[in-house]
This record gives structure tokens, C-alpha cells and sequence, in this order.
């Protein structure tokens, strides 16, 4: 059976190598490790479409292009059901982890991400799985400073990557690519027992 995997972001050049943009970004960088197919407009969706298989399992990934908060709307189109759901992996940007860090979860709250609010709302369950990408800073010590306060955390999320950071991000994706993986051939439990 059939893999949706959903990278969360903003369409748009402006919002390129923004930390918003961490779980597009990793499923950008996974279709290429996967050899997938070039990303194709699926007009009626609002999303970008590349398809494969990974493993031995059809994968579809699907970059929402209906900005953020209403990611739920693009990715409805793929995933018709509750049950369905089960069976989808959502990638994006997580304040409470330290740049460098990733964490796969399933059947878990918002967080407060708004993408991720509107993925629960629309497909009516919170039944997937979710590869939570660290985009905060953090102490020499490596405890987590993350950014307080609406205004601060909208500006932060929203500025871009600096190079030393891209550097630490490289390495992140190639772990959320190798879970990506996992989740889609062997399931998401055997990856979080590898991957947490």
C-alpha cells in the first residue's frame, strides 16, 4: 500500500531556506536521495508532486503550496480518510528541538504548528506520523534557546538558514531521508526505534 509524504512549508521564492521551510526542504532533499520523479504541479491539489518507489513501496510526496497554515487543504486531496492518514508521514519545523535533532512521533498533539493543526483538522484524526525537524538554537552546552514570544518566534521562523546552520541541516536531512525510508518500507515504529 501506498506512502504520503508531506513537507511542510510556504510556496513561494521568498520563502526559500527559511526555517519554516525545514520540512519542505527535507522532502525536497529526500525525492532527490530517493531518485524520485522531477516535481510536478497538481493544479487541483495546490501542491507539488514527485512520485516513486521506495523500496518496494509506492511513495508519494507532496509539497503543499497553499502556504502553511492551511496545508491541510493540499494534502486532503491525497489522503481521503481518517484510516488513510495512518499511512502518511508529515515533515516540518519544530521549535521545541535544537537544530541538529529530529524526532519521529505518531498520534501526538500540534505543538502549536499551525501546519500541522490544519493537517488534524481537515483529515479529522491525529493518526500519522510526524518527522519534527529542530530548527531552534541552542547553548554551547547544547541546551535549547528557543525563541519566546509571537512576534520574536514569527520573525525567527521566518528568516533564512545562515550558511553554518545549512551546513548542520545537511546532516539532518540525510538522517530524515534514511527514516523517510524506514517509515515507508518497514514502518514508522521500526524507524522511531532507530531514529529517536
Amino acid at each position: 500500500m501506498a506512502w504520503i509524504i508531506a513537507g511542510l512549508g510556504n510556496p513561494g521564492y521568498e520563502y526559500e531556506g527559511t526555517r519554516h521551510n525545514t520540512g519542505r526542504m527535507a522532502v525536497e532533499y529526500f525525492a532527490k536521495s530517493a531518485k524520485l520523479s522531477e516535481w510536478k504541479e497538481d493544479k487541483k491539489a495546490k501542491a507539488l508532486v514527485s512520485r516513486g518507489i521506495v523500496g518496494k513501496t509506492l511513495t508519494a510526496l507532496v509539497l503543499p503550496n497553499t502556504f502553511m497554515n492551511k496545508s491541510g487543504a493540499a494534502v486532503s486531496k491525497f489522503v481521503k480518510s481518517p484510516k488513510a492518514a495512518e499511512r502518511m508521514a508529515v515533515v516540518y519545523d519544530d521549535l521545541d528541538l535544537p537544530l541538529g535533532e529530529m524526532k519521529i512521533s505518531f498520534n501526538r498533539g500540534s505543538g502549536g504548528h499551525k501546519g500541522v493543526e490544519s493537517l488534524m483538522k481537515v483529515l479529522k484524526t491525529k493518526k500519522f506520523t510526524r518527522v519534527r525537524v529542530g530548527v531552534s538554537p541552542s547553548t554551547a552546552s547544547g541546551a535549547l534557546r528557543k525563541p519566546v514570544g509571537d512576534k520574536v518566534v514569527v520573525n525567527y521562523i521566518l528568516t533564512k538558514f545562515k550558511a553554518h546552520e545549512l551546513e548542520v541541516l545537511k546532516t539532518v536531512f540525510k538522517r530524515v531521508a534514511r527514516a523517510l525510508e524506514v517509515i515507508a518500507t518497514e514502518g514508522p515504529g521500526r524507524a522511531m526505534n532507530e531514529f529517536n
